[in-house]
């Protein structure tokens, strides 16, 4: 029975520490790429200041209306346009918040094909 004792703390212990990661997401000094599923953000900014944030969502085999949703946890938000785009067509449009934030700011975006979510990337911007 200690066998499977240790095998089932293990294994808790490995789900706690994934856990752990996942909640903590990546970290970025405003300057990167971050993806999720279908939906990518990338931002061209160094330090705690974000000028332009691009989302960018990828499509299917079949034409879909594609929109995304960018904001962050000090309640900064975006909508990006509405498109309509091809199959196989990656939808890309830019935010632009232009401001610092604080060290700690998580930032995210949700992309949008056909009224349904295909990712959510998030990051949290350091200094």
């Amino acid at each position: 029975m200690t066998n499977l004792r240790k095998i089932v703390a293990g294994i808790g212990a490995t789900t706690a520490a994934v856990g752990l990661v996942l909640a903590a997401g990546p970290t970025a000094s405003a300057d990167g790429k971050w993806c999720n599923n279908s939906v990518c953000i990338e931002t061209y900014d160094s330090g705690t200041y974000l000028g332009r944030v691009e989302v960018s969502v990828i499509n299917t085999n079949q034409p879909h209306r594609i929109s995304a949703r960018v904001w962050t946890t000090d309640g900064w938000s975006a909508n990006t346009k509405v498109e309509d785009v091809d199959a196989f067509r990656t939808y890309r449009d830019q935010a632009y918040p232009q401001r610092h934030f604080p060290a700690g700011t998580r930032l995210c975006a949700e992309g949008f094909r056909g009224g349904d979510s295909v990712g959510l990337p998030c990051v949290t911007i350091t200094d």
